[in-house]
């Protein structure tokens, strides 16, 4: 399993799940009915209710985002800063064991 850290907006304790590697970050959140992240097109790149910030060393380790994941960040109900990701496509793996995002103040 693959530990990852949700620190809500503001600060306050990180929400702290597992994940299983394949499973996007959404999914692995909302399977562990985490807080914060809407998923409200339940990963189908149709919305941006999964917005993180992704904090260093992981944001460096994750692929590019796509165009289409690009064009959703335009999107976003909190500011896009240069780590924004949709967590439906941060796909889980070993490396990313510790992962940790912020989540944003809002998602609507």
């Amino acid at each position: 399993m693959i530990k990852v850290h949700l620190v809500p907006a503001g600060g306050g304790a990180p929400i702290t799940l597992e994940g299983k590697p394949g499973q996007s970050l959404m999914q692995a959140a909302v399977a562990a009915n985490a807080p914060g992240i809407e998923a409200e097109c339940g990963g189908l790149l149709t919305c941006a209710t999964c917005h993180v910030y992704v904090r260093e060393p992981f944001a460096a380790m994750l692929p590019q985002a796509g165009s289409d994941e690009l064009g959703m960040l335009e999107f976003t109900a909190s500011p896009r800063q240069a780590n924004s990701r949709l967590s439906c496509q941060i796909r889980l793996e070993p490396a990313l064991d510790g992962l940790t995002v912020d989540l944003p103040a809002t998602q609507t």
